[in-house]
């Protein structure tokens, strides 16, 4: 490990400060453009040992563990400039295929906090830790609260000490519903079914929804709901959710507002709805996804839900099996929600289609700008582009983009 003074001149897209150093790229976490620092230099990261000059833009962040704690980057920096570098984050992948659209804004959905967190337990010698790892460290950061939670999930770190205490090692999965905590727990000892009859009392005590040990569901004193536009859907444990309800709400009212007058839409890795519902309400819609649990809660929403149009549901592996052409025919719109990875074999099937609207909803730039490049040269123009921070103080942004023919 060697000492050097170094000039920021970027933020790069994993929120660390880029400088150079002998003529090679140095990441140095913690930093902002315009500031020259004293830095340990191992590899292509730097840490800073001093401060030489600050920036204007620096400011005090908010929560206590900030810094030593892995889960936020840039809580240092003021909000007008991170605002415009994590717009850029979607303009710099899309330009980057060759297409010149600007996004039209980036949309704060943090709202009342992250509604979902995944807790790291331990226990040594009878003492039960609970917390996240420290940046760029496996060591464990003991903690109380997260400032960036919704308030349902004050009792979160609390709860996974508990749960440690009793399990041993494990990481706990929370999330906060309208019926309470639904907890779900990845053990890493197996547990033997005398067990769970402790373990079924202790999640009473604890007053959870759910409590799910290892995929097994050990007790549900209350199903675990999630309303998700006029429905009110029966979430399975671990199931995905958008990690804030303000970036369901915002993310789902991107959606519907670029529908237009579609009257049958797909809607494609859909989860459990938050999109198929909201879309509902305007037309005829088919969810598809591979997560069979997330269809099945997906149709007994349908079920119990009004004042919806027909809404059908198919659990399919849209990556080894994306919707073809002539199945296409059946809609004028199409909606996919993919993960990191993007939809590239469903956007290949899209180009090749007639239909007339697709809207892209990304949690990756990247993985979004190759798939827009795809519908673009598949004949599509693209009409709109909208960033969406839900994921605030990271370098996580999602997209939303309209396609028309």
């Amino acid at each position: 490990m060697t000492d050097a003074t170094v000039s920021i001149t970027a933020m790069g897209r994993r929120a660390e400060g880029l400088a150079m150093h002998e003529g090679h790229p140095l990441f140095v976490p913690l930093s902002l453009p315009g500031e020259e620092l004293r830095v340990a230099i191992e590899g292509e990261r730097g840490s800073i040992r001093d401060i030489l000059a600050a920036s204007p833009q620096r400011v005090a962040p908010f929560c206590p563990h900030y810094g030593r704690c892995g889960g936020c980057q840039l809580q240092h920096w003021q909000e007008a400039p991170y605002r415009a570098w994590k717009a850029g984050l979607v303009d710099s992948a899309l330009a980057a295929k060759g297409i010149d659209k600007n996004v039209s804004g980036l949309i704060d959905a943090h709202g009342a906090g992250r509604r979902r967190v995944s807790i790291h337990a331990r226990r040594r010698d009878g003492v039960a830790t609970a917390g996240f790892m420290a940046a760029r460290s496996h060591d464990l950061l003991d903690l109380d609260r997260c400032p960036v939670l919704v308030p349902a999930l004050a009792p979160a770190f609390d709860v996974a000490r508990t749960l440690a205490a009793r399990l041993g090692d494990s990481d706990v999965a929370l999330t906060a519903t309208a019926s309470g905590l639904d907890v779900s727990v990845k053990a890493e000892r197996k547990i033997v079914t005398a067990e769970m009859p402790k373990l079924a009392g202790l999640a009473r005590e604890l007053d959870l929804a759910r409590l799910s040990v290892n995929g097994e569901v050990v007790v549900m004193p209350r199903v675990p709901l999630v309303q998700m536009g006029k429905a009110m859907v029966p979430i399975p444990p671990v199931s995905f959710l958008q990690a804030t309800a303000a970036g369901e709400d915002v993310l789902g009212t991107l959606v519907c507002d670029g529908l237009g007058k579609a009257k049958s839409v797909a809607d494609l890795f859909s989860g459990c709805g938050p999109f198929t519902f909201r879309i509902a309400e305007r037309a005829r819609v088919r969810a598809f996804d591979s997560d069979r649990p997330a269809i099945a809660a997906l149709i007994a929403a349908q079920r119990t839900a009004s004042g919806l149009k027909p809404v059908s549901a198919e659990a399919r592996d849209l990556f080894r099996a994306p919707l073809v052409a002539s199945e296409l025919k059946d809609y004028d719109t199409v909606v996919f929600d993919p993960p990191r990875a993007g939809a590239e074999a469903q956007a290949k099937q899209l180009a090749r289609s007639q239909v007339k609207t697709v809207i892209a909803v990304s949690c990756d730039p990247v993985t979004l700008a190759r798939d827009a490049a795809i519908l673009v040269g598949g004949g599509y123009a693209l009409e709109a582009v909208t960033a969406v921070d839900q994921f605030k103080w990271t370098a996580h942004v999602e997209t939303v983009a309209i396609f028309r023919r």
